[in-house]
């Protein structure tokens, strides 16, 4: 291989690795600002939970080391989330000088509104899901069984859930891009109804713990969330063929 091939690769790898150190450096930032209140921190995420448990129950801590570690590895959680957009300016600012100048148009928007949606859909699982699903398994639980969570355990079923709303919230995003880069189209989605129906369901299933309620709670905002993209999908579609074609004419 010529020396002259290599030197692109080796300032791709340099300009990964700068931007990699900004996304690390704005986790740490934020990690270190959050590090003081992580108990509280942890206090608002249980709050779901504390709220729907009898009188007298309470969290505990099964580990030595959990009522320390477990803060602060939910701190570092919420630092990632918390550096979501940084991140995605970061992947923007890495791919840009590749696109062409409507494909920077499109992307930009798209980069924003996985950000918004990602945080909404986390919100939706904090607000309504836990709620909801706290108060059904605490009604459900059998007579004579003390609720008496562990506090790793929550957090790692919290987690998971927050994770898989977040994600299934891109769903508008992921159909704007299929439909961008021509893999579908509108029209085809939109007979595809009945079966992204069932696979709102599939999903839920496998994204959500073992109960209806939980799945139920993410397939139907999923598919909601599949009319938007398919929606939204046309306008992009349309204004994608229209910057190509203004590009080729000049």
């Amino acid at each position: 291989m010529a020396v002259e091939d290599t030197q692109p690769l080796i300032s791709h790898l340099i300009e990964l690795r700068k931007r990699l150190l900004y996304c690390i450096g704005a986790i740490l930032a934020v990690f270190l600002v959050l590090i003081w209140f992580a108990n509280d921190i942890y206090h608002i995420v249980a709050s779901p939970l504390i709220a729907q448990m009898p009188v007298g129950a309470s969290m505990i801590a099964t580990d030595v080391a959990s009522p320390f570690f477990t803060p602060i590895k939910l701190t570092i959680i919420v630092s990632i989330f918390l550096s979501v957009p940084v991140i995605l300016y970061q992947v923007w600012a890495f791919i840009a000088p590749a696109l062409y100048r409507h494909e920077r148009k499109l992307v930009m928007p798209l980069l924003f509104s996985s950000s918004v949606l990602f945080y909404v859909g986390v919100a939706f699982a904090y607000f309504v899901v836990f709620p909801l699903a706290f108060g059904f398994f605490a009604k459900t639980a059998p007579e004579g069984v003390q609720i008496a969570t562990d506090i790793s355990n929550y957090l790692d079923f919290v987690m998971s859930l927050f994770m898989a709303f977040g994600v299934a919230f891109e769903v508008p995003i992921a159909i704007v891009l299929l439909c961008w880069t021509g893999v579908t189209s509108p029209e085809d989605l939109k007979k595809k109804r009945p079966y992204m129906l069932v696979g709102a369901f599939v999903i839920g299933m496998l994204l959500t713990p073992p109960d209806v309620f939980s799945q139920t709670l993410l397939a139907i905002p999923m598919y909601c969330l599949f009319e938007v993209g398919v929606f939204f999908s046309r306008f992009y579609v349309g204004k994608r063929r229209q910057d190509m074609a203004d590009e080729q004419e000049s």
